[in-house]
């Protein structure tokens, strides 16, 4: 399963809707309570998760999936330049991949159907 955290709900629709297409199933939380609810009764693969989540910290929903759900890797997706360094990789384990949320949400498919098998 996919869970995607994000704080703009058409963006995140449009990625469901596009996950799900390649065969997923998704499951949308707009906020850090709903994400961690949502790993706590949810066996969660892969989290698409918005870097600038208005509701909560996208960091705090990382670090709980990496102790919950120690398995799942981490798609960040922002629309800021923050970390465009790549630290995010150094702060969170589960970090597979750092994407602008203007990324093509094909190409996002494409990344989360990879990372999911590897």
């Amino acid at each position: 399963m996919i869970l995607i955290v994000a704080s703009n709900p058409e963006l995140s629709g449009v990625w469901a809707r596009h996950l799900e297409r390649h065969g997923h199933v998704v499951v949308q939380s707009f906020s850090q309570a709903e994400a961690v609810a949502n790993l706590q009764w949810h066996e969660v693969d892969t989290l698409v998760l918005d870097l600038m989540l208005q509701d909560g910290s996208a960091l705090a929903v990382a670090d709980y999936a990496s102790y919950r759900r120690p398995s799942a890797r981490v798609v960040f997706v922002t629309n800021s330049t923050f970390f465009s360094d790549g630290s995010i990789f150094n702060h969170t384990q589960n970090t597979v991949a750092f994407l602008h949320d203007t990324t093509p949400p094909n190409d996002l498919a494409a990344i989360v159907d990879y990372h999911g098998r590897a």
